[in-house]
C-alpha cells in the first residue's frame, strides 16, 4: 500500500447552490451516557468458517488468474456520464433541488433504468488510502466503488433489507446476488466486479456461488435472497461489506479473478456460476472476487429490531472515519415515525486496527473478540448510510421514490453513549444511500465532500455533496 498525500481537487467549490441549513436539536434527553446502549452488545468475532475460507481462496487462486484494481479500471466496459459541480447529470435524480453538490457521475441507460439490480453501497479509495491514490499516482487511479444487489425478488412489507424474499419461481433466473461497480469518477467508466462465496464442489474442486444472506447448500440454485450490500468501506486491501443479519463479509482487492484471461473460465452464459464440467463461469461477468472472511455479531438481532429492547445492531450501512484513529462505522436503517425516539435507529465505530493482525490479515480466531468503543442513537429515522468526521456524524436519510432525502451533521459527541443530536440539514438527491467520506488533505485535516449514490431506477445517479462547516 501506499501513503503518498495527495486529494481529488472538487471542482467548483464556490458559493453557488442552496446553502445547508440549521435545524434545532430533536426532543432527547442531554448529551450524556445512555444506560440501554451496552458496548458489549455491539461486540464482532470472526465468523467460524475463516480458516476455511482462506484455504478455498488460496485453492481459486490457483485455478485462475488475478486481477489488480488498476487492471479492472483500465478493462472499463461501460462509460456514464460526468456531470458539472452545481449542474448535476441526472435531473431525476436531483428532485427539487440538491444542495452544493460537487462532483457527480451518472450510470449508463442500462444501470440507470434496470430493475434487476439496485445500487446500495459507497466507498472510495479515499476510505482505502490516506493519499487517495490506488498505485502509482501517475496512472489517476481514484476510483468510486458502488455495491448492487440482486433485486429479482421483492421482499415483503417492512425494511427493505430485513424481510426474507418472497417465493422463487421455478422458472425465475438463479439470484446473482451483489456486483460492485468500480469506476472512475474522472471519466464516467466503469466495470462491474461479481461478489461471491467460495465453495467445495461434490468433486473436491474448489468452486464459488453467489453472495447471498445465507450460504447454503453450495449451489446457485437455493432458495435464499441476495446479500443485501447496503454499505460498504475499501480500507487498505479489503472490502468490508455489510451484511444486515450478522456484521461484515470481508472481500480482498489481491483475490479478484479474470474469467476472460482464464484458459478454462467464460463470460458467457449468464445463468451459470462456479466450476461447471472443469470451466467457471461467473453469470457472465468476467470478474469475480470471492468472500475471504467476516466478522459477526456476538449479540443475537434476530428479534425485536428496531425497539427499545433491540440489543444486537442491524447493519444495514457502513462508513469509515479517518479523523484521528481510523474507524469502521455502521447502523441500522429504521422506518419508523420520527415521533419514536427509541426507534429510530442506531450507529457504532470499532477501532479499524482491531480487525486485522500484526502481519495486517484478516483475525480469523474465533476467540477474539472485536470491541466497539462508541454507540449513538439517531437523531432522525430512514437513515440509510453513515459517515463520521472529527465526533460529527454525517447522516443520509431517504423520503421515499419520489421526494428528495436529507443530509444531516450531528452536533459533535460528547460522551461514548450519548445519543446524537442534528445540527445542519440539507437537501439529498432522491433516495440517498451510503456514505463515503473524501476529506480534503491528508490524515483527515479539513472536512470535504461526502459521495453518496441515488438507488431508485431512472433517478440514479453517484455524487458528493459539500457539507456545510460549523463552527465547534
Amino acid at each position: 500500500m501506499r501513503t503518498r498525500p495527495r486529494g481529488m481537487a472538487v471542482a467548483g467549490l464556490v458559493t453557488l447552490g442552496l446553502l445547508a441549513t440549521s435545524v434545532p436539536a430533536h426532543t432527547a434527553p442531554s448529551p450524556a451516557d445512555d444506560p440501554t446502549l451496552n458496548l458489549a452488545n455491539f461486540e464482532l468475532r470472526p465468523n467460524n468458517m475463516g480458516d476455511e475460507l482462506s484455504n478455498r481462496v488460496a485453492k481459486l487462486d490457483e485455478q485462475l488468474p488475478n486481477a489488480g484494481v488498476g487492471r479492472i479500471l483500465a478493462d472499463a466496459n461501460r462509460t456514464g456520464q460526468v456531470g458539472n459541480a452545481y449542474d448535476p447529470c441526472n435531473d431525476e435524480a436531483v428532485g427539487t433541488r440538491l444542495d452544493r453538490v460537487s462532483d457527480n457521475v451518472c450510470f449508463n441507460d442500462g444501470d440507470n433504468d434496470t430493475r434487476l439490480w439496485y445500487p446500495q453501497g459507497v466507498t472510495t479509495v479515499a476510505d482505502a488510502q490516506d493519499d487517495k491514490y490506488w498505485g502509482d499516482p501517475a496512472k489517476n487511479n481514484q476510483p468510486v466503488l458502488v455495491s448492487w444487489y440482486d433485486h429479482t425478488r421483492k421482499r415483503g412489507p417492512g425494511d427493505a433489507d430485513d424481510i426474507a424474499c418472497e417465493d422463487k419461481d421455478e422458472d425465475q433466473d438463479p439470484e446473482k446476488g451483489v456486483r460492485v461497480s468500480f469506476m472512475d469518477p474522472h471519466t464516467g467508466e466503469y466495470r462491474h466486479v461479481l461478489l461471491v462465496y467460495p465453495t467445495i464442489n461434490s468433486y473436491d474442486n474448489p468452486s464459488y456461488m453467489s453472495v447471498r444472506s445465507t450460504q447454503v447448500g453450495g449451489d446457485s440454485r437455493d432458495d435464499n435472497c441476495s446479500l443485501h450490500a447496503g454499505g460498504m468501506v475499501w480500507y487498505g486491501n479489503f472490502l468490508y461489506v455489510a451484511d444486515t443479519g450478522r456484521g461484515f463479509r470481508v472481500f480482498d482487492m489481491r483475490h479478484i479473478y479474470d474469467l476472460g484471461a482464464a484458459s478454462n473460465g467464460t463470460t458467457q452464459d449468464p445463468q451459470e456460476i462456479g466450476r461447471r464440467s472443469g470451466t467457471y463461469y461467473g453469470h457472465g461477468y468476467r470478474y469475480v472476487m470471492p468472500q475471504v472472511a467476516s466478522w459477526t455479531l456476538t449479540t443475537s438481532n434476530a428479534e425485536d429490531r428496531c425497539t427499545p429492547n433491540a440489543a444486537g445492531l442491524k447493519f444495514s450501512y457502513a462508513g469509515l472515519d479517518r479523523s484521528g484513529l481510523d474507524h469502521m462505522l455502521a447502523g441500522e436503517y429504521c422506518n419508523k415515525a420520527n415521533d419514536q425516539v427509541t426507534r429510530w435507529g442506531r450507529v457504532a465505530a470499532w477501532p479499524m486496527a482491531g480487525a486485522v493482525d500484526a502481519d495486517g490479515e484478516q483475525i480469523t480466531d474465533t476467540g477474539y473478540r472485536w470491541q466497539a468503543d462508541v454507540a449513538h442513537k439517531l437523531p432522525v429515522s430512514n437513515v440509510q448510510g453513515a459517515a463520521r468526521f472529527n465526533d460529527r456524524w454525517y447522516l443520509s436519510q431517504s423520503h421515499g421514490q419520489n421526494n428528495n432525502g436529507t443530509l444531516y451533521q450531528t452536533a459533535k459527541a460528547s460522551s461514548s453513549t450519548e445519543m446524537l443530536r442534528s445540527a445542519t440539514s440539507q437537501n439529498a438527491a432522491i433516495g440517498p444511500e451510503d456514505l463515503s467520506h473524501w476529506e480534503n488533505g491528508r490524515g483527515g485535516t479539513n472536512l470535504g465532500t461526502m459521495w453518496t449514490v441515488a438507488e431508485h431506477p431512472t433517478k440514479r445517479m453517484v455524487y458528493a455533496t459539500i457539507p456545510e462547516e460549523v463552527a465547534d
